[in-house]
């Protein structure tokens, strides 16, 4: 098939997009280089300022930071509650990020939740590389170039790049499963593959298990079993070198599964297995459940600025299915995404493994002049561009200006620039110009990232409740004082207070912890407030009133109103 990219002349003076691709494409080196500088631009603003998101990234974190405190990296535990929902691997990554922040004199470094997040960072820029090396079995420099811009710029791994999680990790490891097996169906007759590709592929593969289980063994074995089934063959999978890689893999990940095993007396592989991936399936866990369709619906803010651009090809995957590397690409997609569509836990980040081969497509559709001004309703359609970042700015001004009163002045110049930038992205592709709009929308992703998590999440003081308590609890005049929480139970908060935060459930239990002598604090929900002021007058104690912290959770979806009370101080 013809990979080839048109090329199209935006000039000004000396400056021309064709020149600039030229520039980029001329070596892999400078490719990549390109490729990690777009990252960066897209994955830094606000990496170290973002707030402890709940709920998941403060539960990892705060596992993480417990195997530090314990010393014991084969038990997984948030407080003395066992987490044996996911293997070991980010835990290991995160626990030696902080390590390495100790090491190197970072103040405070358990609790500098930035530290936690550097396995994601390296992990989403790995993600974006590995879609170019993946993309290369598909296309030439440029296509796979724009393959991994599109990945590099998506909203979705902007976010999670963010995050002290599994996510970006485990699309890193999936893409380079996905890439080797891509090489090996492709390239089927030519033998072994080169032993850079058996590497990156069962690295991936291993270093997947050991990160989220069995979710990279489901992408590459519904994809191997669709194109086997297709060529009423699977020798092609021998290129693999398959017995060879699966020693390798039990190498990696038995260790660890047989000291959970029996550490745990079994209990890690019934958590895991029958109550989180099993639950997921039977029942919608933590409330996230959404009907079929969510993904879909989803798509255009996960995957954007690309996702109309994906939508738009989808005609083309199914006019081209039969050929091998699109065949490929959907095998990829498809079974996986059915999966997630049926399963009734939801979240918009679970399908991220699977947009390289959605970008792979876009691409394909691109290159072979599919997309454009002349498919049906492509010119309004395409008006979802420019409807991210001017919705964002809109919102965000919204949500500011209700919460703390301003609207989020610095983010302004940045986000009105990503507006414009995607107007001319929409006004790029009404005159045909595909790669001048790839880039313009490249460029406004950039200036997103920058408004919204550089600048815009710092004015929104109301949404960071842990960090404001967390504080408040530092600025008690006594010195390291036992914390308690009562009505406010976020895993963020014991991230930043300390594992022994004591969460206790009535204004009683409240009053009690208080009355045990020493240094304390407390912080009181306005729910409870009246029973706990009626207990401390019934035991003749008067707690200081240090200050009062009011915000929205965006967890409860309400606003919050909490009393920090002081005794000892």
């Amino acid at each position: 098939m013809d990979g080839s990219i048109p090329q199209h002349r935006v000039s000004f003076r000396h400056f021309s997009i064709d020149r600039l691709t030229s520039v980029v494409e001329r070596s892999h080196a400078r490719i990549c280089a390109v490729l990690v500088l777009l990252s960066l631009v897209c994955f830094l603003p606000g990496f170290t300022t973002l707030q402890p998101m709940d709920r998941d990234e403060p539960r990892y974190a705060q596992a993480s930071k417990q195997m530090l405190e314990t010393g014991d990296f084969v038990d997984i535990r948030f407080q003395d509650e066992a987490r044996h929902k996911k293997p070991v691997g980010i835990y290991w990554m995160q626990s030696a990020s902080v390590a390495m922040g100790q090491a190197f004199g970072v103040p405070e470094a358990r609790t500098t939740i930035a530290l936690y997040r550097i396995p994601s960072l390296f992990g989403a820029i790995a993600a974006v590389l590995l879609t170019y090396w993946a993309a290369l079995a598909f296309f030439g420099r440029r296509g796979a170039f724009l393959t991994a811009a599109l990945m590099a710029t998506c909203v979705i791994l902007m976010v999670e790049a963010r995050l002290a999680k599994t996510d970006a990790m485990l699309t890193a490891c999936s893409v380079a499963v996905m890439g080797g097996l891509a090489r090996a169906y492709l390239s089927r007759g030519a033998g072994t593959l080169p032993r850079r590709a058996l590497l990156i592929f069962w690295t991936g593969f291993a270093l997947g298990i050991l990160i989220k289980g069995p979710l990279v063994l489901m992408f590459a074995g519904f994809a191997a079993a669709i194109l086997s089934y297709k060529e009423r063959s699977a020798r092609w999978l021998l290129s693999l070198r398959p017995w060879l890689g699966l020693v390798f893999t039990l190498a990696v990940v038995l260790p660890w599964f047989i000291a959970i095993a029996i550490k745990s007396g079994g209990a890690f592989f019934a958590a895991s297995v029958g109550q989180d991936m099993l639950g997921k399936v039977g029942t919608a866990q933590k409330y996230h459940w959404a009907p079929p369709g969510f993904y879909l619906l989803s798509f255009f803010a996960t995957f954007w600025p690309g996702a109309i651009l994906a939508a738009i090809a989808v005609p083309f995957a199914w006019k081209h299915r039969r050929e091998e590397p699109v065949a490929f690409a959907l095998a990829w997609i498809v079974p996986s995404w059915i999966v997630f569509e049926a399963v009734p836990t939801k979240l918009p980040h679970y399908t991220l493994p699977l947009l390289p081969a959605v970008a792979i497509v876009t691409v394909m559709a691109i290159s072979r002049h599919f997309v454009g001004p002349h498919r049906p309703a492509a010119k309004l359609a395409t008006i979802l561009i420019p409807f991210i970042p001017v919705g964002l700015t809109v919102g965000l001004s919204a949500v500011a200006w209700s919460f703390d009163g301003l609207p989020p002045f610095r983010a302004l110049p940045a986000l009105l620039a990503a507006s414009l930038l995607s107007l001319w992205a929409w006004w790029l592709f009404a005159k045909n110009r595909m790669v001048p709009t790839l880039w313009a929308s490249f460029v406004a992703s950039a200036f997103l990232a920058i408004g919204v998590f550089g600048f815009a999440q710092l004015d929104l003081r109301s949404l960071k409740i842990s960090d404001r308590l967390a504080e408040a609890a530092r600025n008690v005049s006594c010195e390291n004082p036992q914390v308690a929480t009562l009505g406010y139970r976020e895993p963020s908060l014991v991230f930043l207070v300390g594992t022994t935060l004591d969460m206790v459930d009535t204004g009683a239990e409240a009053a009690a912890f208080l009355r045990r002598g020493g240094c304390r604090v407390v912080f009181v929900d306005k729910r409870f407030e009246g029973d706990f002021r009626a207990e401390n007058e019934r035991l003749k104690q008067e707690p200081e009133l240090t200050t009062r912290i009011n915000g929205f959770n965006i967890n409860s979806g309400k606003r919050v109103d909490i009393a920090v009370y002081a005794v000892g101080s």
